[in-house]
């Protein structure tokens, strides 16, 4: 079981299924940077999933960088909206080894909660995201206790069939605050990313409880392109990741949506 050695929090903790329920994730291609060679070790803690095998994992280059985003207008609750919004994954190319795992996935966001459950099989390992700061602004230490350890690992996902649905998306990180409102088209599923928990690190048992159930879907969408290429810089907050250097970014459309769902009928709590 995962054991704290940081700092008691300060604030409540939203409820897993709070917290996962809210958590859309726009991805933006970027530039294909190479970190360090750095390699991780991987272990399943969704209880769906547990009995995968423990993997090792190396970085390879950067593909996306995934920051939240808001659908139709409609915030996340005020209880969720502060540790959301510092949600930002950095998205790696990773290789594994095939799991073909038969699963049965439901919408968790109220917006799409009402949409048949859908049969998929996950294949192989394709990325491991990670959590990072952009442009050296870091949350809260209490938003900090809870983002610092989301960890997903991407699988490649079939069959593919389109969401078929055009969604507003408006992004709720401050560093991406001035990026206008845009209309996605949601196509086609590609991946699913589920929780991993790297190299063993500390993790506080009531955070664990959270980034557990953290389950993402990844859609390819269809958006404007940004007026130009944007740069910024991105920093790693996770324990196990924090001696990677500064990155510099240059990203230049939305390519995929992150969506959250739950597996075999088995949905967060709370």
């Amino acid at each position: 079981m995962p054991a704290s050695g940081e700092e008691p929090r300060t604030q409540a903790l939203p409820t897993p299924r709070q917290f996962t329920a809210h958590l859309d994730l726009e991805c933006f291609r970027t530039d294909p940077y190479q970190p360090p060679t750095v390699s991780i070790l991987t272990r399943h803690i969704n209880p769906v999933l547990a009995d995968l095998p423990d993997e090792v994992v190396t970085l390879g280059p950067r593909q996306q960088l995934c920051t939240p985003v808001a659908k139709n207008g409609i915030l996340p609750p005020p209880e969720v909206l502060d540790f959301i919004r510092a949600v930002d994954l950095s998205c790696y190319r990773i290789q594994g080894q095939p799991v073909d795992r038969p699963l049965r996935l439901s919408h968790l966001n109220p917006q799409l909660s009402g949409l048949p459950d859908r049969s998929v099989y996950i294949t192989y390992p394709e990325q491991l995201c990670v959590p990072v700061v952009k442009n050296g602004i870091y949350p809260p230490d209490y938003i900090r206790y809870l983002v610092s350890h989301i960890d997903v690992k991407c699988y490649a996902e079939k069959p593919q069939v389109p969401l078929d649905k055009t969604l507003t998306l408006s992004h709720l990180n401050p560093v991406f605050s001035h990026f206008p409102r845009h209309n996605a088209y949601v196509s086609y599923n590609r991946q699913l990313c589920v929780p991993v928990w790297k190299n063993n690190e500390p993790i506080p048992p009531d955070v664990f409880e959270i980034v557990r159930w953290i389950d993402l879907e990844k859609y390819d969408i269809q958006t404007p392109a940004l007026p130009q290429p944007y740069n910024l810089r991105i920093d790693h907050i996770n324990r196990s990741l924090t001696w990677l250097p500064t990155e510099p970014v240059t990203i230049y459309y939305g390519n995929q949506l992150m969506l959250p769902v739950a597996k075999n009928g088995l949905f967060p709590p709370g």
